[in-house]
């Protein structure tokens, strides 16, 4: 189905040909990382003493670029899917590259590099693979098949900060959710911030259907991303409202594919990856920031054709270099204070936010990956905000079968 999360695009698996070929094909359609000025704050960075939490669909931690990166978190959404199956990990594998991937090869220049390659990746499982037989089944059978219930993703935040992460992606949203939710994962991401955790997600791939607000990426605090093709302009399907906080390539972004290999992805997803490397050298280079001062240095910096904010590209494609630059004339801030709630102990499912993926070369199997429920945000805040702008109507969010 067509889900109000997201635009389905095809994805296609890819393994290259001989490793010469395969290296000069992935390396050079690396376009984001000019894009993003990458290769100046690299002179700066490359991320060393960062963790950055992956919450997503689980990392294949063998994947030849992703070698000695990847620390593996709990399993918080179930199911009898295990590592090396084709249904576990897709989606994960190909957001923790964008990353922290660090090619291999004489000088790690062969395969993908990401954006704080030497990052570390905190691999937490709270969404299942697209093509996970688990989707099909009834919630009994999928109890039986040892899927959790709760949420997911508000506990995948709570341990992710718990265990160190310096930042958290989140490559992963839903329109609609239940109060209950709500509450718990907006308490989650105070918890985060009150931690000096950034948070990052993605703005939602749902602009050709409903183009609703998503959520986590419309919670205070939290860094929306929206995307953009090689033009620089909106990518058509990158939803585009007053959550957006900044954009970053999500058309054409090359990326490892988990049992090896790699794909080429369009979507919000991948660029709200590529914007929690940023925001790793950032911490790496400055880490007495707060999450507010590494947000305000994304959107100060961030090149924006129109001079202003819009809801298209929020303040901006995101410039590594620059950001850098101002990170070091600011001074840290205290903390906000930490939420007195209690830490959340459930555990849930939900969906990802469709990344097409497709090979280099056109050779593969098609695939489809769909959005994910993982929890909303602060209601009233969203509906005020959303009336305030005059957002047209939203349409039905997508369901969980």
């Amino acid at each position: 189905m067509r889900a109000a999360a997201c635009v389905l695009l095809a994805l296609l698996a890819l393994a290259l040909g001989p490793a010469p070929a395969g290296a000069d094909a992935v390396r050079n359609n690396e376009w984001a990382l000019a894009a993003l000025q990458i290769p100046d704050a690299w002179a700066t960075t490359t991320g060393k003493g960062v963790t950055v939490a992956v919450l997503d669909t689980g990392v294949d931690t063998g994947h030849v670029d992703l070698t000695g990166q990847v620390t593996t978190g709990p399993d918080l959404v179930g199911g009898d899917a295990r590592p090396g199956d084709p249904f576990w990990g897709v989606h994960g594998t190909a957001m923790a590259s964008a990353v922290a991937a660090h090619g291999h090869g004489a000088g790690g220049r062969d395969g993908v590099i990401g954006v704080a390659p030497a990052a570390k990746i905190l691999s937490v499982r709270v969404v299942w693979d697209d093509n996970d037989p688990i989707r099909r089944l009834s919630p009994a059978a999928r109890t039986d098949a040892g899927a959790r219930a709760g949420n997911s993703v508000a506990d995948g935040i709570r341990y992710a900060v718990d265990h160190g992460a310096g930042v958290i992606n989140m490559s992963l949203g839903e329109a609609t959710e239940s109060s209950s939710r709500m509450a718990e994962t907006d308490a989650a991401v105070r918890y985060a911030i009150a931690h000096g955790v950034v948070l990052v997600a993605s703005a939602g791939n749902g602009a050709e259907t409903s183009n609703q607000t998503e959520f986590p990426a419309a919670y205070p605090g939290v860094i929306a991303v929206a995307a953009i093709d090689r033009s620089g302009h909106r990518a058509s399907f990158s939803t585009h409202d007053w959550a957006t906080s900044v954009a970053a390539p999500g058309v054409g972004v090359v990326a490892a594919q988990a049992g090896g290999g790699y794909l080429v992805g369009d979507g919000t997803s991948p660029a709200a990856a590529l914007v929690s490397g940023v925001a790793a050298l950032i911490r790496s280079r400055y880490p007495g920031l707060t999450p507010a001062q590494v947000r305000t240095v994304l959107e100060r910096t961030a090149s924006r054709p129109s001079g202003a904010y819009t809801e298209e590209l929020g303040w901006g494609v995101v410039q590594a270099g620059a950001a850098l630059k101002m990170a070091a004339t600011l001074t840290p801030e205290p903390p906000v204070p930490a939420p007195a709630r209690a830490p959340s102990r459930t555990f849930g499912d939900g969906r990802v936010p469709a990344v097409g993926l497709r090979a280099l070369d056109g050779r593969g199997l098609a695939l489809a990956l769909a959005p994910l429920p993982a929890g909303a945000g602060l209601l009233i805040v969203a509906i005020l905000l959303a009336m305030l702008r005059r957002r047209r109507p939203s349409g039905p969010g997508p369901s969980t079968s």
